[in-house]
């Protein structure tokens, strides 16, 4: 037998100090369950989501989504005959920072404010004011889960068909790139017209 060193393995390490563990997820899941279920409850007849706009992802990768935006514009509250301050205090969600660069979407959330107030009923904070039927909608009101107005994804698809010659001819980058040198140029060019047309006036003055 040879002569070898004893061995002296140092294999407490104490890890179980410098791991993290996650044994109170289950206990806190339950937690979570339980407070929606009670606020819920709190709020009852009133929607458990606020009313969201209909907005597209950004990028042109993802602009062909719809997805639930952080809120109504301005505009859109305008456009419905709504302020901002009402609007949050009847479940509507306002962002003060989004802008409607587009007719369509201005249109679209419009039409999701006016569907969400046909549906809604409002019980007065006065009693005095109450009438037995505004009690009695409140009363049999059911509460919504989820979105109170769905966004509808379905798109219309169009049917095959041949491609004509003018789209054949049609350039799109040209096309793209006169429309944005365009728009960049166009305080430039209303202000060198309205210069050229004042020296006309001028000339024909003297």
């Amino acid at each position: 037998m040879q002569n070898k060193q004893l061995p002296n393995v140092h294999l407490r390490k104490e890890w179980d100090l410098r791991v993290r563990t996650w044994f109170n997820q289950p206990g806190r899941k339950l937690r979570r369950r339980n407070s929606r279920i009670a606020k819920a409850a709190k709020i009852a007849p009133r929607p458990i989501e606020l009313l969201r706009p209909a907005v597209r992802c950004p990028t042109v990768k993802y602009n062909c989504k719809v997805r639930a935006g952080r809120g109504f514009t301005l505009e859109e509250l305008k456009a419905t005959g709504i302020s901002a301050k009402y609007a949050a205090t009847v479940g509507i969600a306002v962002d003060y920072r989004r802008r409607n660069r587009s007719e369509e979407s201005l249109a679209l959330n419009t039409q999701r404010l006016k569907e969400y107030l046909s549906k809604l009923i409002v019980l007065p904070r006065n009693a005095k004011k109450r009438t037995a039927e505004d009690v009695q909608a409140y009363k049999s009101a059911a509460q919504a889960t989820g979105q109170v107005v769905p966004i509808s994804t379905d798109v219309a698809v169009e049917a095959p068909r041949a491609v004509t010659a003018e789209e054949k001819m049609a350039k799109a980058f040209v096309t793209l790139r006169m429309a944005r040198g365009e728009y960049k140029s166009h305080g430039v060019a209303q202000k060198r017209k309205a210069e050229l047309k004042e020296r006309k006036a001028n000339s024909v003055k003297k």
